[in-house]
């Protein structure tokens, strides 16, 4: 799986296939996310197969949809759990995220364990992902975005009068100190 652009979020849903000693399966449904709905469908026979004795021969896809977020573009705090393969073993991980929606927060947490870790997309597991309210978070990097007067500097503005003519009589000055 490759997170070159955004990953989407996909709810797959997948049972065995019917026989005559079982007529009517149990459905399996599952919150995918991935780059498109073949890997989604991969993914999904990948985990379904560790936790119930079943294949993707012996199964079946019922439905697989694209979920979108309701109100995506606040800002908010992710928690995500995750399971993930090291070069020394298996290692559980809570990581927390802010970002405007959930898909954006789970690329991000892709490109940050590649990063940190040196972790590869295929050796990821997401087990569980949630909002997390300003007073429950516990991360360093996100209690530090929290301060209600924080500020930014803006060491080099560009105001739209400085660029208006081609040539000037001096250059112009971005810093506004």
């Amino acid at each position: 799986m490759k997170v070159n652009q955004q990953l989407k979020q996909y709810e797959v849903i997948g049972r065995k296939l019917p026989t005559d000693t079982d007529t009517c399966p149990p459905l399996y449904k599952m919150t995918i996310f991935a780059p498109n709905e073949t890997t989604a469908k991969s993914r999904f026979w990948y985990f379904l197969s560790q936790l119930k004795k079943m294949k993707k021969s012996t199964g079946q896809i019922v439905n697989i949809k694209q979920v979108f977020e309701k109100r995506s573009g606040v800002i908010r705090n992710y928690g995500i759990w995750l399971r993930y393969d090291s070069r020394s073993g298996t290692h559980n991980m809570y990581r927390e995220i802010r970002d405007v929606s959930l898909v954006g927060a789970v690329t991000t947490l892709y490109r940050e364990m590649a990063a940190r870790h040196r972790c590869r997309d295929r050796s990821i597991q997401i087990i569980r992902t949630d909002t997390v309210a300003a007073k429950d978070c516990k991360r360093p990097s996100t209690l530090q975005l929290l301060n209600s007067k924080i500020k930014f500097p803006l060491p080099h503005r560009i105001v739209p009068s400085m660029i208006k003519s081609k040539f000037a009589a001096k250059r112009p000055s971005t810093f506004f100190g």
